[in-house]
């Protein structure tokens, strides 16, 4: 009898999408509330819930509303019953950020509960490389590890292409904003990102979790360009969000701002989510800082994923 899990829920969007990469979609029996990547998995049952509607609420009001409930408890709920119902053999989570997804404490008491008896694979990583190897474990973990050794290798060559284009060119200071009311800065992978694409970070530290920023840490920094990724939006969100930087002091100052080098993107598609779409993420960025080390390719698949912009 194979060990290789059949029915497999995913409690972390970056997780459903890996699933999918790897080539194990037709395994997912439930997901998040937040899944939305690969098309279809949004139609599978939702174990999630947020206690905080992010809709009809403004940015503030939505960290404001974090804060409270990462202080007393979950921001999210796991249906139990449903997880019952549909009797995983595997779990996939993550213990790395109770902002992002079911804590991992919650997800352990349900799964202990359960009759499936599943596994849990809790995927944590700090950096672009530790998602290049979850997602060969996951894929090991699902039976794929051949084809996703190979699929991975093809993310690391397209990484090297990038490396390699922006190689020997200036390196601008980059900043980019993980929430824009407050300022918080782009923390773990995207320093490592920003780098990779031929930028220094100035908001962040690579692995390093992100923080709340002052006004006078953004000015101090003088960021060259800046890119704005507010977690968990797309880029239409996104935009709608930038009006809330102009008044923030001394940004009209900025060296990005003053030079139009600022731009929103599609944060939760390419920066976000610990999830194969971030190697998406650095093409994106490389073109950005440096559009003239890149030809003209009409199948350039960032062409929607960012808009220009400039906040005066």
């Amino acid at each position: 009898m194979s060990d290789t899990p059949r029915c497999v829920v995913s409690l972390l969007p970056g997780a459903t999408e890996t699933v999918g990469f790897v080539g194990a979609a037709g395994s997912l029996v439930g997901v998040t509330h937040e899944c939305d990547y690969p098309p279809g998995v949004e139609r599978l049952p939702k174990l999630t819930a947020s206690r905080i509607d992010h809709h009809a609420l403004s940015s503030s009001e939505i960290d404001s509303a974090v804060g409270n409930l990462t202080d007393a408890g979950s921001i999210y709920t796991l249906d139990a019953n449903l997880l019952e119902e549909l009797a995983p053999d595997l779990i996939v989570t993550q213990g790395l950020c109770d902002v992002c997804a079911v804590s991992l404490d919650v997800v352990e008491r349900a799964a202990a509960d359960l009759s499936s008896e599943p596994r849990i694979l809790s995927l944590n990583p700090g950096s672009l490389e530790e998602v290049l190897r979850d997602t060969e474990t996951l894929g090991a973990t699902l039976g794929r590890a051949r084809e996703t050794r190979r699929e991975v290798e093809a993310l690391r060559e397209r990484i090297s292409r990038v490396q390699r284009a922006v190689a020997g060119l200036p390196r601008p200071r980059v900043g980019c904003l993980e929430w824009l009311d407050p300022p918080f800065s782009a923390g773990h992978w995207v320093p490592e990102m920003v780098r990779l694409a031929g930028g220094e970070e100035v908001f962040a530290e690579a692995g390093e979790p992100s923080v709340r920023l002052s006004p006078e840490e953004v000015s101090a920094a003088a960021p060259e360009a800046l890119v704005l990724m507010p977690c968990g939006f797309g880029l239409e969100r996104a935009l709608e969000e930038t009006h809330l930087l102009a008044d923030l002091p001394g940004w009209r100052q900025l060296p990005a701002v003053r030079d139009g080098r600022v731009w929103a993107v599609d944060a939760n598609s390419y920066f976000s989510r610990p999830a194969p779409r971030l190697v998406e993420g650095v093409e994106l960025l490389a073109r950005l800082l440096h559009p003239g080390a890149f030809p003209e390719d009409p199948d350039a698949r960032d062409a929607r994923a960012v808009s220009g912009l400039t906040v005066r």
